[in-house]
């Protein structure tokens, strides 16, 4: 069985699990949410990633981060751009999730 994470034309991902061509097993497609989970700032210093470092460690450690790691449909990727309103960095965790484990996660920790 091989699972194949398909983009939709509305931002959106499914999940599509396909077996070969011989199974009577019928197509099974769920949805999948790519959501930034966390962000965060830094200000204009030497090496960003290396001062990021310790939020990034602290949000995996606390209890969201904690739900975050072990519901995820893959890993979640940190992503750093420049934020020209502070002179400095912006951070965002971005998490692909479940339907059901994105509403969990918005109803719980979403603000």
């Amino acid at each position: 069985m091989n699972n194949t994470i398909v983009p939709l034309p509305n931002g959106d991902f499914t999940t599509k699990e396909y077996l070969d061509k011989n199974s009577s097993v019928d197509l099974q497609i769920e949805s999948v949410k790519d959501t930034i989970v966390h962000s965060f700032s830094m200000g204009d210093v030497e090496d960003p990633d290396l001062f990021a470092a310790e939020p990034l460690i602290a949000w995996e450690k606390s209890e969201q981060g904690q739900w975050i790691m072990n519901n995820a449909v893959e890993t979640p990727s940190w992503h750093r751009m420049a934020d020209p309103v502070t002179m400095g960095y912006r951070y965002t965790i971005r998490a692909k999730l479940s339907a059901k484990d994105y509403t969990f996660w918005v109803l719980k920790w979403s603000s």
